[in-house]
């Protein structure tokens, strides 16, 4: 498994999650078929996608830090159905998809789909497994399509499928820019002898919140950063009488926003509150320990204990934030790079990234390989 794996970005705080993965070391490639910039779900499961489909393609996948910094190592693993802004022409099956995309590629990630609970202050029946007190009463207005998973687990597993399959993945490798011709080419600044350039045919664009200039989605797009904080194992005793036995994860249809989810060992992830960056643009520079996160994680802590008489003496264990992405009207980013028809750029999946960022970056692979369309929806100037 290698040394631990540094946190790159220790201002967002440390999540629970493990990710035990440390890519082969290669010499970088002067020139390749299809590059991927982004080493989370989006851009790991289009590597290992492209070469399930096309071994014949090289393939190398780019990562600023290390796989999984970003977004996917630092959600609350609740993987729902649809996208934010509701099911979208042609979007299909996605938790089906996601399904099998796992077991075509043999990733292990503890998923689990036993439904997810819309809960609010309005609508709820008596027999509600839940009964929370929070600016009124809470209880379960209706159960959608849904569950959980291990995030590290699905980075690691994802990473594997794809290194295993024959794509190159390097770590601390940022792209500074895009020299865009009839073969683009990739500036990476991070090698130690000096800046590299890269040939490639194709490339997706999955970095998401971050580097938005390069993927060419600044104008429109809302990067912050969520907050999530994760309590000790309670007992099962308290488990049920919080409602909470049946592990299904939840988040509230009104305000204040609520969301969460409790693991195997009966540790609960709690969320709500979103920080915007000091220039609107670069979540990296969020620090978590400063006055608005850190007053928000107590009101959050304040506001768990006082949901139940279960909950009343819960401690806190890890406290992080994590980067999400929104444009007008939640709908996702999917669709040619504004200098390139040899480039897709994906991403802004607005909470709603767990398992349609792999549905969606195995999409895209078929994309750039020729096998499918871009779907109508998903255009940069949406």
């Amino acid at each position: 498994m290698g040394p631990p794996r540094k946190n790159p970005y220790p201002s967002w705080g440390t999540s629970p999650w493990k990710i035990e993965f440390t890519p082969a070391a290669h010499p970088i490639p002067e020139k390749i078929d299809i590059a991927i910039i982004g080493g989370g779900f989006t851009g790991l499961a289009a590597a290992a996608w492209q070469r399930l489909l096309a071994p014949e393609k090289t393939v190398a996948l780019f990562e600023a830090s290390r796989i999984g910094a970003g977004a996917s190592g630092r959600t609350g693993g609740m993987a729902l159905a649809e996208t934010a802004a509701g099911d979208l022409p042609g979007l299909g099956d996605v938790l089906a998809g996601f399904t099998q995309i796992l077991e075509k590629l043999g990733v292990e990630c503890d998923l689990s789909l036993p439904g997810a609970w819309e809960i609010g202050r309005s609508g709820g029946g008596a027999r509600s497994p839940i009964e929370w007190n929070d600016s009124g009463t809470v209880r379960v207005v209706q159960e959608v399509p849904g569950g959980t998973l291990d995030p590290g687990k699905l980075v690691s597993g994802l990473a594997r499928a794809a290194e295993s399959r024959g794509a190159l993945i390097f770590e601390n490798l940022p792209v500074a820019r895009i020299d865009w011709s009839d073969r683009p080419e990739l500036i990476l600044a991070g090698n130690p002898a000096g800046a590299v350039a890269v040939r490639t045919g194709k490339i997706l664009l999955a970095t998401n919140a971050l580097s938005l200039p390069l993927a060419g989605i600044a104008e429109g797009a809302h990067p912050r950063l969520t907050l999530a904080a994760l309590t000790a194992p309670i007992s099962d005793e308290n488990l049920e009488a919080a409602g909470l036995a049946a592990r299904k994860p939840f988040y509230t249809v009104d305000l204040p926003y609520l969301w969460g989810r409790a693991r195997a060992d009966n540790s609960i992830i709690w969320g709500a509150g979103l920080v915007s960056a000091p220039d609107e643009l670069d979540v990296a520079r969020v620090d978590i320990e400063r006055a608005e996160s850190a007053e928000m994680f107590r009101a959050l802590e304040r506001r768990v204990r006082n949901l139940h008489p279960a909950l009343r003496s819960v401690a806190f264990t890890h406290r992080w934030g994590g980067p999400i992405l929104f444009r007008e009207g939640w709908v996702p980013v999917f669709d040619w790079h504004p200098a390139s028809r040899d480039a897709i750029v994906l991403g802004a999946y607005a909470g709603h990234g767990v398992a349609l960022s792999s549905y969606l970056g195995a999409w895209a692979a078929e994309v750039l390989l020729g096998l499918q369309g871009l779907p109508s929806w998903g255009g940069l100037e949406a």
